[in-house]
């Protein structure tokens, strides 16, 4: 088995000697079975990987020795901000997956007129710690150091409203430009992505006058989650590191 990756939101110095916390401990012991003496790579949020090994793995606990500690410039000069319109079911979870493969930094769900979804309080919570599970587990499995905030969910029109110097685009079938043909460069996106059912005609004038520019994929109407993926891969493409 290679050298698995994995999470521990603590500072580490190397040559230190410290527990794992309860998620990595899970990951590393329960799920992949891992003994004193494996080597593994931590990562912190930070632009650093930590090579360790474990000592002293029990049933419950388990601490890790950070041998080397590495810089890792694998982000994207691209910074994209993903405004997501929250769709059902493991749609939205592979959205956020494959976007965060793909290299965003930073994702808000959106409640739009046609997402389908009601979420409030405690399950609105537990919902986006989720999310944010999965963004790390994207993270793990990509190599990406630097974990995207999957920030609290809000309106559409609360997101529109937020002040930014970044290229806004938002997809529409009748746009008069593709992402590949944009004339204006910026390292700085907020991209506006609608659930299933896509965005109202409300919503698409109100992102207008926030002066969103309409982009378009090609002549094909895609899913929500092919719309997401496909338009951060033209950016990237276009803008960033692909």
């Amino acid at each position: 088995m290679r050298n698995p990756r994995i999470y521990m939101n603590l500072p580490m110095v190397q040559g230190e000697t410290l527990p794992l916390s309860d998620d990595a401990f899970g990951h590393a012991v329960r799920v992949l079975r891992l003994k004193t003496g494996d080597e593994i790579t931590l990562f912190n949020g930070t632009s650093e990987e930590f090579s360790a090994t474990l000592t002293d793995v029990g049933k419950k606990k388990a601490n890790v020795t950070v041998n080397t500690v590495t810089v890792i410039n694998n982000e994207s000069p691209l910074n994209i901000h993903l405004g997501q319109g929250i769709s059902r079911g493991d749609r939205m979870d592979f959205t956020l997956q494959k976007s965060v493969e793909l290299g965003v930094q930073t994702i808000t769900p959106l409640f739009t007129e046609r997402c389908g979804v009601k979420l409030s309080g405690e399950r609105l919570a537990k919902k986006v710690e989720q999310w944010q599970k999965i963004v790390v587990s994207a993270c793990e499995q990509s190599g990406r150091c630097i974990v995207p905030e999957v920030k609290a969910p809000i309106t559409i029109d609360e997101w529109l409203a937020q002040e930014s110097s970044a290229l806004k685009l938002n997809l529409h079938p009748k746009a008069e430009h593709s992402i590949m043909t944009l004339p204006v460069e910026n390292k700085k996106v907020r991209l506006l992505i609608g659930p299933e059912g896509g965005l109202s005609d409300e919503e698409i004038e109100k992102a207008s006058q926030a002066n969103f520019t309409d982009v378009l994929l090609g002549p094909r109407i895609l899913r929500t989650e092919t719309a997401a993926l496909t338009a951060i891969t033209a950016l990237q493409c276009r803008f960033g590191d692909l």
